[in-house]
């Protein structure tokens, strides 16, 4: 089996599999084929491939040759253009909103694999890109609001007083906000978190957070752990609460996210435009509308005197761990693909192939998928 690694357009800094997962497949008895520079943005050279036993070429010749093609981003028109017909293709395409996308990878006839949609189940934690890349984005989304706030986020007893520490809200408790809470509070912030799911109060308290209660959410034991779409009663409580406790904090982390739908609104106008003057939000989910009103995506302004950073590449910036977190979930990803012989095998009867699978044979043949598709 020829498995591609293709290489990443900036501002995208991460790659799939660095060298050291280049080196478990050739352990797989698998040859790899990796394009020119595909790591240079993740610190990763091309002797560092080769090293691991991959042959570095163009991308003309990794579509040429390869059966099973992997990048992180979308193919773009020209990486379109160069699939052929039967190869498998293995991305984050979104494909519950790029429906277009999918119709043409259908159209092209391309195994096409989307590493988003991958069931949430126990056993698929080890290929679990989502929650891996929150985790850094959660991290880096508190380093960015520490960076950005005119004060200190812990306390200080100084000889010219006592310095307060900061007080940050974090909507959303999932792995994201998890991640925000845990460094937040190692940074000396005080925290508070929000989260329609009250299952998830004991973690948030175990990290140090005071778990915001809203009465009378619903919670959907068969979300798989996401949140879910609340009544409009529930809806005016929740704004009333957050704005509440939004006005008295120095920095909101929004994090909440609905797979395959707009993102909550939680953070409204009139909420920002109440905040403290020098305040900071940060909104990891500003590529799918963002909880923040005012949020635009991957841009900074400020609103009055409150800084708003739309941001939902957070794990882009950190190309070198983030890259090693993404390429151990493919490498498990892919070991359910191939034989002991390194062959490819297309196991239909494992619930994760199935499950994460978009398009085979010209046809959409993902459930979820299709449930969208015009």
């Amino acid at each position: 089996m020829i498995i591609g690694l293709l290489k990443e357009e900036l501002p995208e800094r991460r790659v799939a599999l660095l060298p050291e997962a280049v080196k478990t497949l050739t352990g797989m008895s698998v040859t790899v084929l990796v394009e020119t520079n595909a790591g240079r943005n993740a610190f990763a050279s091309d002797a560092d491939y080769i090293a691991a036993g991959a042959s570095v070429c163009s991308k003309e010749e990794v579509f040429g040759s390869a059966v099973f093609i992997i990048k992180i981003q979308p193919p773009d028109a020209k990486e379109l253009g160069l699939m052929k017909e039967g190869q498998v293709f293995m991305a984050v395409f979104n494909p519950l909103i790029n429906t277009s996308l999918v119709k043409e990878l259908a159209a092209k006839n391309v195994t096409s694999f989307s590493l988003d949609i991958l069931p949430r189940t126990s056993r698929a934690q080890a290929m679990d890109i989502l929650s891996s890349m929150a985790t850094v984005a959660g991290y880096k989304a508190v380093l960015t609001a520490a960076n950005n706030l005119a004060k200190f986020f812990p306390m200080f007893m100084t000889a010219a007083g006592t310095v307060t520490p900061a007080k940050v809200m974090i909507l959303g408790a999932g792995v994201a906000g998890l991640q925000a809470l845990a460094t937040s509070r190692k940074l000396g912030a005080v925290v508070e978190v929000f989260d329609v799911r009250a299952a998830v109060k004991e973690e948030v308290t175990g990290l140090g957070g005071k778990f915001i209660d809203v009465e009378g959410a619903t919670d959907d034991k068969a979300a798989g752990g996401y949140a879910v779409e609340q009544t409009e009663e529930f809806k005016q409580r929740q704004a009333q609460a957050i704005h509440d406790h939004a006005v008295k904090s120095d920095a909101v982390i929004c994090t909440a996210q609905i797979p395959g739908r707009k993102a909550p609104l939680l953070l409204r106008k009139e909420t920002v435009e109440a905040m403290k003057a020098g305040a900071v939000i940060i909104d990891l989910a500003a590529s799918s509308g963002g909880n923040c009103e005012l949020t635009k995506d991957n841009e900074t302004y400020i609103h009055g005197q409150v800084k708003i950073i739309g941001n939902s590449a957070f794990a882009a910036d950190m190309p070198s761990d983030a890259s090693k977190m993404f390429g151990k979930n493919v490498i498990n990803f892919l070991k359910l693909m191939i034989s002991s012989k390194g062959e490819f095998k297309l196991n239909w009867e494992d619930d994760l192939v199935k499950g994460t699978c978009v398009t085979h044979n010209k046809e959409v043949v993902n459930e979820r998928v299709k449930s969208v598709i015009n």
